[in-house]
């Protein structure tokens, strides 16, 4: 596939690397220090979260989101639980059954149009607690934003997990984009996870800017007992850690990351006021961070695609996914919108 423009809207993991996360890891690219996290950068970026989260928060740093959300689930479960998410759940529909795997867990997947989880889908579940013939519900994963693009409120997400919390359900939630999230509502990353009654967050940084590396929050200490344990069995200990710490270092200073995420979301509202009115083309949910979920003509699809490649999101339904970065630009927009046009009117 070829592509005739710099920054495609294929996906936010596709951008390339903010010049500051750049610069931090040239600046713990120098000299020796010890490996395995026990090193000034990584105890530096620890503290940073820490201001953000919470000083008793405990960080873990891992390689990518699917370790990081494999790791948080790992810490929730024993293999005879089940774990509660949406259908269109990243750790349902993208991870290749790594949740499964490594949690010995059955996923309990329920309906979601518009990607979120609701307290009334997560009551039938629990019917089967106390009954040795089934997975027992143990945790409840949450996406936010959800893999529509939509956004929990903070009051959503605290009546689904004291909810959960109520019926001995932890909760984990997967913030591969929290930052487009708290950017859309206008709040901060504490205030609609900690604050709200989340257990163990997934924090999302390569979408938001970062060449690689997430991070594992846990906000109760209880949880932590195994988990470095847990993080070197699941393959996911860097031994050379100071590179990740020290990109989260810079996403939190100075606001960097809501600067990232601010950006990629008002060019996705930008792109899709260009294109609600043109005939032919239907958003299908609301833009709420930096994606559009839109419906075209079957035909036309194929032909956008060669030109500048996206992801088809349901191939029946015709519906496509276009995604915005921290480096998008209005320039890149006109082009998309221009070329789209043109493929619309030749059908």
């Amino acid at each position: 596939m070829t592509s005739n423009f710099m920054h495609s809207f294929a996906s936010d993991n596709n951008s390339g690397v903010h010049p500051k996360i750049m610069e931090a890891i040239l600046k713990a690219n120098e000299g020796h220090v010890v490996a395995y996290g026990d090193d000034p950068y990584t105890k530096s970026a620890i503290k940073k979260i820490q201001d953000v989260f919470g000083k008793d928060t405990e960080v873990f740093f891992v390689y990518n989101g699917t370790g990081a959300n494999v790791v948080s689930l790992q810490a929730l479960t024993s293999s005879f639980n089940g774990i509660i998410c949406a259908e269109t759940a990243h750790i349902n529909e993208d991870e290749c059954g790594a949740p499964e795997k490594h949690t010995g867990c059955k996923l309990l997947a329920v309906p979601s149009p518009d990607g979120k989880i609701r307290v009334e889908q997560i009551k039938p579940l629990l019917h089967i607690v106390g009954n040795e013939h089934h997975a027992q519900p143990c945790a409840l994963s949450i996406t936010q934003a959800t893999e529509l693009g939509t956004v929990y409120r903070p009051n959503e997400i605290e009546a689904i997990t004291r909810f959960a919390h109520e019926n001995g359900l932890r909760v984990h939630m997967d913030g591969a984009r929290i930052c487009n999230a708290a950017a859309s509502l206008g709040v901060g990353l504490r205030e609609i996870t900690r604050d709200v009654g989340v257990d163990v967050l997934s924090f999302g940084g390569t979408k938001n800017g970062l060449m690689f590396g997430e991070a594992v929050l846990v906000f109760d200490p209880q949880l932590t007992t195994n988990m470095k344990f847990i993080r070197k069995q699941t393959t996911q200990l860097a031994s050379k850690m100071r590179y990740i710490a020290t990109q989260f270092e810079a996403l939190l200073t100075d606001d960097l990351w809501l600067e990232n995420a601010r950006h990629a979301n008002e060019m996705a509202r930008l792109l899709a006021e260009q294109v609600k009115d043109i005939p032919g083309v239907e958003i299908t949910q609301s833009v709420e961070i930096n994606a559009l979920f839109v419906k075209l003509p079957a035909e036309v699809i194929p032909k956008l695609q060669a030109e500048s490649f996206f992801y088809l999101r349901d191939e029946e339904q015709s519906i496509v996914r276009w995604m915005t970065s921290f480096d998008t630009t209005e320039e890149d927009i006109d082009a998309f919108v221009k070329l789209l046009k043109k493929h619309l009117a030749s059908g």
